[in-house]
């Protein structure tokens, strides 16, 4: 079996996605290991932003061919043999968020049995931590102090086609203070653990 490539790989609807739900934890990551952000095919613009954030927060970025994103899926899980995967939560509010989820859900069985990874999946936060069914209950709370300045610009990037100032900056910036309080630190981001194959990590970190 093939050794891992990636520590941790994020696998998200939107080009600003992966710096809003978990950019402080890919560029913590990032300081030990290499990390990627996987996403469907966009418009040129928000292209051009995506790669600006990613390369903020020290990730490879991969295109996912939005025609199957399923199969898509797969390959890159399969390609690149991440240790840990982050996605949209099952009952995220956004129905792209959704469906993203359920896509890496679908894949995610044949990339573990025939590579052993990824060992660990998580769900991110969401729209001021609520989802259809109520409040996000996370599993694991990620300390992001030390790179919630990255996390930030690489928001920023994406300024020319999102709210980011007025309405995203802002909510990063509450959620952030308020899972670090959890915690005893000045800024956090909330995951939970989803079950791979019937096995929950032990871990309390990613």
């Amino acid at each position: 079996m093939s050794e891992t490539t990636l520590d941790l790989l994020a696998v998200m609807a939107h080009p600003d996605d992966a710096e809003l739900w978990a950019g402080g934890t890919l560029a913590h990551h990032a300081v030990s290991g290499p990390v990627a952000i996987a996403l469907p095919t966009s418009e040129p613009g928000r292209t051009t932003e995506a790669a600006a954030g990613a390369a903020i927060l020290g990730a490879a970025l991969h295109w996912l061919p939005s025609t199957d994103l399923t199969a898509a899926i797969g390959t890159v899980l399969a390609e690149q043999r991440p240790e840990v995967v982050i996605t949209h939560p099952m009952s995220d509010v956004h129905p792209d968020h959704r469906a993203l989820a359920h896509a890496v859900l679908a894949a995610l069985p044949d990339a573990v049995i025939r590579t052993g990874h990824p060992r660990r999946l998580y769900s991110c936060d969401s729209y001021n931590s609520l989802g259809l069914t109520g409040p996000i209950t996370a599993t694991t709370i990620v300390d992001i102090s030390a790179t919630a300045p990255q996390k930030m610009r690489a928001l920023a990037a994406h300024t020319s086609s999102q709210p980011i100032d007025d309405h995203f900056a802002p909510m990063a910036e509450t959620l952030g203070r308020l899972w670090g309080a959890r915690i005893g630190a000045t800024y956090a981001e909330a995951f939970t653990a989803i079950p791979v194959l019937g096995r929950l990590p032990g871990a309390e970190h990613l």
